[in-house]
């Protein structure tokens, strides 16, 4: 049985505020996605957009240097954070935040429990669960 329901989110990283509002422009107005939830401000900005079957995560505070149209991780939404934190671990991946719960600060607080690990190419996995 897999622990894995869905993928929840792919994330990108923008360059400041600005490029984030061009982006949620563009696939808002363009191509006709709803804004779910934003949090934030200036570089502290984020903003989920729903795809319809998943979401896009963007952020306001990309690294200097970064890649162009660089997805920073992957989330999988799962009800088991923490088994599947375990399993990885248990293979050996790098845990590089161990499950912990937070409230995104959004018009609506948004509660999830997530955690990160490192997969077998080096990308990025994050465990998701809306609480």
């Amino acid at each position: 049985m897999s622990l894995i329901k869905g993928l929840h989110h792919a994330a990108l990283r923008c360059c400041g505020k600005a490029e984030m509002d061009r982006v949620i422009e563009f696939y808002c107005n363009v191509l006709g996605m709803k804004r779910l939830r934003s949090w934030g401000e200036g570089v502290e900005a984020g903003a989920m957009l729903d795809t319809g079957n998943g979401v896009i995560e963007l952020f306001a505070n990309a690294e200097p240097g970064r890649r162009p149209g660089q997805v920073d991780h992957i989330a999988l939404y799962t009800d088991k954070v923490d088994e599947c934190v375990a399993a990885c671990a248990e293979e050996g991946l790098p845990v590089t935040m161990m499950p912990i719960d937070i409230v995104v600060p959004c018009e609506i607080p948004y509660p999830l429990r997530i955690a990160f690990v490192q997969g077998k190419a080096g990308e990025i996995i994050e465990f998701y669960h809306e609480r």
